[in-house]
């Protein structure tokens, strides 16, 4: 085995990747798919927990966890409790609810949780295409 690297300064450079900083985590799921809404949380909590910016999206049925005492409404067995995801989420990264689902389902950003926005697809668009970022849908 050779004691040092192969040349490869002959090549063509490649472009340098950006680190990835943000993650942003969109779930459509509610209490009709819990394991779907539950790791879409978890993975946003977790992410959180290693220092990366979240933003988690909340989209369809998913929509409903925004609202307060909604996320209490999913139990699902072996899995940390909604409600601590969520705090989580709320403490260090962003939470935003799909302006056409609210509107859809009759939430208003007076019946959102305190720190939960609602916002549209632009803005989940320019999210998700940030340089260093990385988009997750559940």
């Amino acid at each position: 085995m050779p004691d040092t690297l192969p040349d490869v300064s002959a090549g063509p450079a490649a472009a340098p990747v950006p680190a990835r900083r943000t993650l942003v985590v969109k779930t459509t799921s509610g209490t009709d798919r819990p394991e779907a809404a539950n790791q879409a949380f978890t993975v946003a909590a977790a992410a959180v927990a290693a220092g990366v910016e979240v933003s988690l999206w909340l989209t369809g049925e998913a929509a409903w966890f925004g609202v307060p005492d909604r996320a209490a409404e999913l139990v699902l067995e072996h899995a940390a409790p909604l409600p601590d995801l969520l705090e989580a989420v709320l403490a260090a990264g962003s939470v935003t609810v799909c302006t056409q689902c609210a509107a859809r389902r009759g939430i208003s950003p007076d019946d959102v949780l305190p720190g939960v926005r609602i916002a549209g697809a632009a803005v989940f668009v320019e999210e998700a295409l940030a340089p260093g970022a990385q988009a997750l849908v559940y």
